[in-house]
């Protein structure tokens, strides 16, 4: 009996441990600088390597107390699940006053998560236990609310207005968060007939296109995650999107290249080099890709 015991003592320690361990968990590689990935909390984001900017955001930002007093009660009702990295400097400048407003405004911090991914092009803006998969997280920081299970909006990578105004906002159900861009593609981005669809819509998505880097990011975490077909679609689009801009070639050519679309991505590097004769990037591209 004692012997059970002994075991049963030694379980419980063990699974205590290895869920404190799962918490604010540091990667720390010679000659890079360390940083916190997987699930992590408000103590891992004050330890001795991130104290430094999270405390000089948390305690130099004031909200604005008629956002907090609008927000107070009925932010008590959401669950919020958040995406950082603590590489990323809208992070480390979101983060921080986003902690601020929750305290403000009494919010029980065992409704939020917080996660932390990966800068790693192999694990790009992952986690290790994928909490980020299907949630399309294209952008740190990413502010999820949820409402009895069910997303209700988000915040990305940075306010519109505040962070305490967007969450009013967000409870008062007239929100629209960035990149919607990135909303409407990724809607469509699993159907077979993406390329038709995305022409059909390309009007809309000229309106609320931004910028290249917009599908171009996009883009590229897709290709982090194996989906190699639709990260092309996307980078196809965005030259279309953006036919002045030589980096949506370069991207396109680039992953196609990598995939073994050797004559794909020519063609598209002599394509661009027609619109841009005299740029050099797209010329260096060109002969990287025909010698290999």
């Amino acid at each position: 009996m004692k012997h059970s015991y002994l075991i049963l003592i030694m379980v419980l320690v063990w699974s205590c441990t290895s869920q404190s361990q799962s918490l604010n968990n540091e990667i720390i590689e010679q000659g890079k600088k360390p940083h916190l990935l997987g699930k992590i909390d408000k103590t891992g984001l004050t330890s001795d390597n991130y104290k430094h900017w999270f405390l000089a955001q948390f305690n130099d930002y004031q909200p604005n107390e008629e956002a907090i007093d609008n927000i107070q009660r009925k932010l008590k009702q959401y669950n919020i699940i958040a995406f950082m990295g603590t590489w990323c400097g809208d992070s480390r400048r979101e983060v921080p006053r986003f902690y601020k407003i929750l305290d403000a405004a009494n919010f029980p911090m065992n409704q939020l998560t917080m996660i932390a991914v990966s800068s790693q092009p192999d694990m790009y803006k992952q986690s290790p236990d994928h909490e980020e998969r299907g949630l399309n997280i294209h952008r740190v920081p990413t502010f999820i609310f949820y409402k009895k299970g069910k997303e209700i909006n988000r915040i990305v990578e940075s306010p519109i207005k505040s962070l305490e105004e967007d969450i009013v906002s967000i409870i008062n159900g007239d929100y629209q968060s960035n990149y919607q861009l990135v909303t409407e593609v990724s809607r469509i981005i699993d159907d077979k007939d993406f390329y038709d669809k995305a022409l059909e819509a390309l009007p809309n998505f000229k309106k609320l296109a931004k910028n290249m880097y917009e599908l171009n990011t996009y883009a590229r975490l897709l290709a982090t995650q194996r989906k190699t077909e639709e990260a092309i679609q996307v980078f196809k689009l965005n030259t279309v999107l953006f036919p002045d801009q030589p980096r949506a070639y370069m991207s396109l050519a680039n992953t196609l290249g990598a995939n073994g679309y050797k004559e794909r991505a020519v063609k598209v590097l002599t394509d661009a080099l027609n619109l841009h004769p005299n740029h050099k990037g797209i010329q260096q591209n060109l002969t990287m890709i025909k010698s290999n």
